[in-house]
Order: C-alpha cells, then structure tokens, then sequence
C-alpha cells in the first residue's frame, strides 16, 4: 500500500526540510507502508524550490514540482494530486503547523469507519490575530450556509482521501478550483479527527487579505448559486422597503403640507441602495468573468520543471 503525501509550498524554504523530516519519522514507524512526497513550489519568490531539488537529491522518495506562475495552493494541491500514485492520499501545508505525525489517526477513522475522506479538525488553532479568527468564522458560516456541509462538519486542508475521491477530483478543468467544495462535491462520507495546530515553524503566513478576499468570493461562487438567489431576495426587499418609503412620504407631505422632507435621510438611503445594486452588480460580475475564464480554457497552473528524487545517495 502506498501513501501519497502532497504538500503545496510557498515561501517555505525554512521549514519544509523539518516538514519532510517528520513525514519520514512518521513512515519509519510504519514500514508496511511505501510512500511518497510530492512538493509543489508556487512560484515561490524565493529559494524554496532550490531546497526542494536538493531534497529530492538526498531522499528518492520525494518528487519535487516547481510552477511557472503562482496560481494558488488549491491550483498547487491539484498539480500535485495529478502526480500523486498513492492508494491514500495526504494533503496538508508546508509551514509545520500540520501535526502529520498523527496522520494514521485520521487514517485509521477513513478505515474502520467507512468515510471516504477525513479531515483534520483543528481544536487549538494558533490564531493571534483578530482578523484571522474572523476570517475562519465566516469560513465557516460560508461552508454550512452556502455550501451546504452538514452542521459539526469542519473542512480544512488536512485531510487524508481514498484513491477513488482523488481520482475523480483531479477531473476538475477549470480555473480557480475549490477543494473542499469539491471533495463535498464528490461524497458525503466525509469525517472529523480533533487535532491540534501548531505555531508555525518559521516565517508568516502568505495569505494576505486580498488573498483571503479572494478565497472566500471563490468559496461563494465556485459551486452554489446561492449567492445570486440572496442578491435577488435583497432586491426585492429593498424595492419594497422603497415603495413602503415613498408611501409614507406622500402621507406626511399630504397631512401636513409644511413639513420638510427629509433630504439628507433620503440621500443616505440612495447611497445605501446604491451599494447594494452595485454588489449585486459585482456579484453576476464574477460568475459571468469565471464561465469566461473557462471557456477560455485558462490553465489551473503551468509546470516549469519537475524533479524526482534520487536512488544515488538517497534515503528512504
């Protein structure tokens, strides 16, 4: 049996020798199983995939990807997906937070409880910044209210996957991908292992807000139209509320002719409903630019070049 560890990189060059390093440890409590790791450097401004190369060259289980252009870690994931041969694939992050040395935990509840996939659920997040915990609970309003994923059902970038969800994942053509819409997309055998989340080894996080902006409007319109069906409820309860509006206006104006009419009221409201429409705007915006995207066929990444570990001088 072999399992495939897939590790999206992105200025990662001081902590994915220790990431590897502690999947190799893992392994070599297990040798019943073979294994491989597949690295995808993102474009990574800086020298992350000369680290990779030489990892490759020191490990031949360790197969190493660099991208012409940054495209994303779920473009990245998907690149290393199509590589990976495993019969159990792994997916986590680069910047040691992954506790991967519980990883046959998470395996263990795939097998004896019939999921087809398990997500790692984390339970003590290293979250000091305000704005990060609020990005995670709309996340997760997001996931249950517009996805639709099952209440206590926690999604998250570590998570081990049977060889058929794989299969049928890395189908997906399209640009901008959305993993875990798409494993929700493909079964609903999905289950929960509580675990906790490191501080990250070295380093910040490259998920700026723009970045994260930009998840989450992929995570609202990527596989639900809800979105469109919300922007249609609110304009009708805006057009309502301004015919309410004008009503009540005409009733003042004719019971007491002298009263002035509230204009600066009625400026704030025209601003107010401006706005909506023009989110509303933006909103069919994106879906109409991402049916553009596609039939345009851009691609989900570019690989520059590969390099494939070593059997000369190699471990593992």
């Amino acid at each position: 049996m072999l399992i495939s560890y897939v590790i999206p990189c992105y200025r990662s060059g001081d902590n994915i020798v220790k990431v590897v390093s502690e999947i190799k440890g893992v392994m070599a409590e297990h040798q019943e199983y073979d294994y491989e790791i597949i690295l995808v450097n993102d474009c990574s401004p800086d020298n992350t995939y000369e680290i990779l190369k030489k990892l490759c060259a020191e490990n031949k289980m360790v197969t190493s990807i660099d991208l012409a252009k940054n495209k994303g870690q779920a473009s990245a994931t998907i690149c290393g997906l199509r590589h990976a041969k495993g019969d159990y694939i792994v997916c986590g992050d680069d910047d040691g937070q992954t506790p991967f040395d519980i990883i046959f935990s998470l395996k263990d509840k795939l097998d004896n409880e019939d999921f087809d996939v398990v997500c790692g659920k984390y339970v003590k997040r290293d979250r000091s910044s305000l704005f990060r915990k609020i990005g995670t609970k709309i996340n997760e309003i997001m996931t249950h209210s517009i996805m639709g994923y099952p209440k206590g059902l926690y999604m998250s970038a570590y998570f081990i996957a049977k060889r058929f969800v794989i299969d049928e994942l890395i189908k997906y053509p399209n640009p901008y991908p959305y993993i875990t819409g798409l494993l929700f997309q493909i079964t609903s055998k999905i289950g929960n292992v509580e675990v906790p989340q490191r501080k990250r080894l070295e380093g910040k996080s490259g998920y700026t807000f723009k970045k994260l902006l930009a998840l989450w409007i992929n995570g609202f319109t990527a596989f639900s139209i809800k979105p469109l069906r919300i922007a249609t409820i609110t304009g009708i309860l805006f057009s309502i509320l301004g015919f309410l509006i004008t009503i009540l206006l005409v009733v003042v104006k004719l019971v007491n002719p002298n009263v002035a009419i509230g204009w600066t009221s009625l400026t704030a409201l025209m601003f107010v409903i401006g706005g909506v429409v023009l989110l509303v705007i933006g909103m069919i915006g994106e879906y109409v630019g991402r049916i553009y995207i596609s039939l345009n066929k851009f691609p989900q990444y570019v690989v520059r070049d590969v390099t494939k570990g070593s059997d000369e001088g190699a471990e593992g």
